[in-house]
């Protein structure tokens, strides 16, 4: 059986530590306010948080082709900017996640912020594709820190429904990123170039960890922290990947996660290069599918958990997903004649939306399995995410940047493969007959 987890009143007790609240001595009703307001300001840290990784790519986002005509650089190597932050998001979060297993969440974060907040204000200045590729990558590396120890975190402090009801607040928060950020990178544009961007980047770094430090205190007892070196993370690592159903729902979601991404790096060019609108509409256009992302993973957390099973809302999630891929397959290779922008954009709007329904319940289920070593299970589900988003990012222009389709052959691939996944791995009626995995433990 999955993990049974924490008590309502450990968690009570781990969110007053966080914000220096009253002792659990006070009366139940302060005491519970305590809590409430502990837990607000943890979900506004952690949103802010996850938020940084879509700040980090989405903004930047209208900038691709200015960056292609600033550095002299096809648009396959501008590309591999966003390829490289990705795996270095990747990368990262495999020595962040243990890392927070043993020395606690804290100082693992603040260290990273720093360095992400450096290697940032570097990208301003690089004079070449290649040098801004290379601190793209730094800048990925020290983000990761953010990604896994934010999922951890939520792992500290909550267990199964409640689980799944955070993310999806959290959802809620760090969607507002991919909304604004580009039409803040729009706007930038329009007042300087594209370095300016990262100038901007590096002002929100700078805020976040500030807020980091003062705020972000530790959910994770020494009593509960690995002692072990490498070799006993790398011992974790593979009794979890061990797991049959930790595995099948790291890749269905990382998988899923792929084809989000294949659309992230290939709708600057689809959206104004093939269909002709200016930086201002794909902001729009962008601002509005992260909207139905958000809008459905509010569904999912306010209304479908505790209603249905989480298996069902996620095997919804990618069925709607594989069939908004293969609709958009058939309009971008010309089936259905010439189709302007509005028919893609909606197919994008659907897959984009449904994502609600895949992103925070494959976390929630995968995470269900592993109290013993939240950071390192956080680190599998994030690395494997984006390692996959990075192989798809490239193969999105390999026929050049006229035409859609490399992007939608990489989205039907990708949601086919993830429900496939999700069937053969999960065994999602194994759970409905009351017949739960065993999770293996490291």
């Amino acid at each position: 059986m999955p993990d049974s987890g924490v008590s309502r009143a450990q968690r009570e007790r781990h969110e007053e530590h966080m914000v220096h609240a009253h002792p659990p001595t006070l009366p139940g009703t302060a005491a519970a306010s305590a809590a409430r307001r502990a837990g607000l300001l943890v979900t506004l840290v952690l949103g802010g948080l996850t938020a940084l990784p879509p700040l980090s790519m989405d903004m930047y986002l209208p900038a691709l082709p200015a960056v292609t005509d600033s550095l002299h650089a096809p648009a396959s190597t501008v590309q591999l900017t966003l390829t490289a932050c990705l795996t270095g998001m990747a990368l990262g979060q495999l020595v962040v996640g243990p890392m927070s297993d043993r020395w606690g969440r804290r100082r693992p974060l603040l260290l990273g912020m720093i360095v992400y907040v450096a290697a940032t204000a570097i990208c301003a200045f690089a004079p070449s594709a290649e040098l801004l590729i290379g601190f793209r990558l730094l800048q990925g590396l020290a983000g990761a820190a953010g990604i896994v120890i934010s999922r951890a975190v939520v792992r500290d402090l909550y267990d199964g429904d409640e689980m799944a009801r955070f993310f999806s607040t959290l959802m809620l928060i760090s969607g507002v990123a991919p909304v604004i950020a580009p039409v803040i990178g729009g706007q930038v544009l329009r007042f300087t170039d594209w370095r300016g961007i990262f100038a901007v980047l590096t002002v929100v770094g700078v805020l976040l960890t500030l807020v980091v430090w003062k705020w972000l205190h530790e959910t994770l007892p020494e009593p509960d922290r690995h002692t072990g070196g490498i070799g006993d993370a790398l011992r974790t690592m593979r009794g979890l990947l061990a797991d049959r159903v930790f595995t099948g729902y790291m890749v269905a979601g990382s998988l899923a996660f792929a084809a989000l991404f294949a659309y992230v790096s290939a709708s600057p060019f689809v959206v104004q290069e093939i269909y002709g609108a200016s930086p201002q509409t794909f902001s729009l256009l962008f601002g509005i599918n992260s909207v139905g992302l958000i809008a459905v993973g509010q569904i999912n957390g306010k209304i479908l958990v505790g209603r249905v099973s989480l298996d069902k809302a996620l095997g919804f999630g990618l069925a709607v997903i594989s069939l908004a891929a293969i609709a958009l397959l058939l309009m971008t290779s010309g089936v259905f004649g010439e189709v302007g922008l509005l028919p893609v954009a909606t197919g994008l709007f659907v897959l984009m939306s449904a994502m609600g329904l895949a992103m925070p319940n494959t976390n929630t289920q995968a995470l269900m399995r592993t109290r013993h070593a939240a950071g390192s299970a956080s680190a599998l589900l994030g690395t494997s995410s984006f390692l996959i988003g990075a192989v798809a990012s490239p193969l999105v222009g390999i026929a050049g940047e006229r035409t859609a389709v490399p992007m939608a052959v990489v989205q039907v691939v990708c949601s086919l493969s993830a429900v496939a996944c999700f069937l053969v791995l999960c065994r999602p009626w194994r759970n409905r007959a009351g017949l739960p995995d065993q999770p293996t433990r490291g």
